[in-house]
């Protein structure tokens, strides 16, 4: 009987009753199917995230010089984290290592790569061609890393056209046919501040979801837009800081008083110098 539900012997028949069982049943939930990869991912922590692409790019290094295994303390050293740190970040990727043995080279990096979203390429839009722009437009370690460039955008006349880093320069009116004719995914704005915030506005247009910002500005974009702010400046005071700070331990180890805002003051030995 029941091979036979829902069959119909001819135009009109009415399908018998559905049995006690089948009307008990629960009904099943449908539910999109996502990698167990992409599950994990989304649990990492951004600052993990940031450290990952370290680790990608030093077991890189060490795969192109032959090398199979790493412990987690080797690999720690070379990127610079403590060894506790990184197997709590590999963690995150169900990678634990085998005791004795390490961590297999090609197997993390392939392990990496998928959580990172590297399994397929990712091509960018350079938005800007000044000194900057071009630099990033020439630069040939993002193809080989999976972020080739696909299409540079400018507005100055005297670059539409010219061929940069192998690609003619376009004018940004065009950034929303072209960004989505060749797949952009990822748009780097390298223009005068005054202007990134129109040009985001255009790569958001193209479908564009992952910027990266060099312009001095904070980009209003909307909440399903990743924006990464990279500050040029910023980045040299703080190593401005850092540089600041080693020279006042040292001046301070040699009993000397470090100098603050053009005054000195401070502790030496637990004494307040004025």
């Amino acid at each position: 009987m029941a091979a036979q539900r829902g069959q119909r012997n001819g135009v009109g028949d009415t399908p018998p009753a559905p049995t006690a069982a089948e009307i008990t049943a629960p009904i099943p939930r449908v539910v999109a199917e996502v990698p167990a990869a992409r599950e994990r991912a989304r649990a990492i922590p951004e600052a993990a995230v940031a450290r990952l692409a370290v680790y990608l790019r030093v077991l890189s290094g060490m795969q192109d010089q032959g090398s199979g295994t790493v412990s987690s303390e080797e690999l720690a050293v070379a990127a610079g984290v403590n060894s506790a740190k990184l197997r709590k970040d590999l963690s995150y990727i169900g990678s634990y290592g085998t005791r004795g043995v390490g961590y297999e080279v090609a197997v993390l990096i392939e392990e990496i790569e998928r959580i990172l979203g590297l399994t397929r390429k990712q091509s960018v839009a350079v938005v800007g061609i000044g000194n900057l722009g071009h630099a990033l437009a020439n630069y040939g370690g993002f193809p080989g890393r999976g972020f080739p460039v696909t299409a540079l955008f400018d507005v100055d006349p005297d670059l539409i056209g010219v061929p940069v880093g192998g690609l003619p320069v376009e004018h940004i009116d065009d950034i929303p046919t072209i960004c989505a004719e060749r797949e952009v995914s990822i748009g780097v704005i390298a223009t005068p501040p005054p202007a990134a915030q129109t040009v985001c506005d255009r790569l958001v247009e193209a479908g564009v979801q992952c910027i990266l910002n060099f312009a001095p500005v904070v980009l209003q974009v909307p909440d399903h837009v990743e924006v990464r702010k990279v500050d040029l400046a910023v980045e040299l005071q703080v190593l401005s800081f850092h540089v600041a700070r080693r020279a006042d331990n040292a001046a301070a180890t040699n009993g000397v008083a470090p100098e603050f805002n053009g005054k000195v003051g401070g502790k030496i030995n637990g004494m307040v110098v004025s």
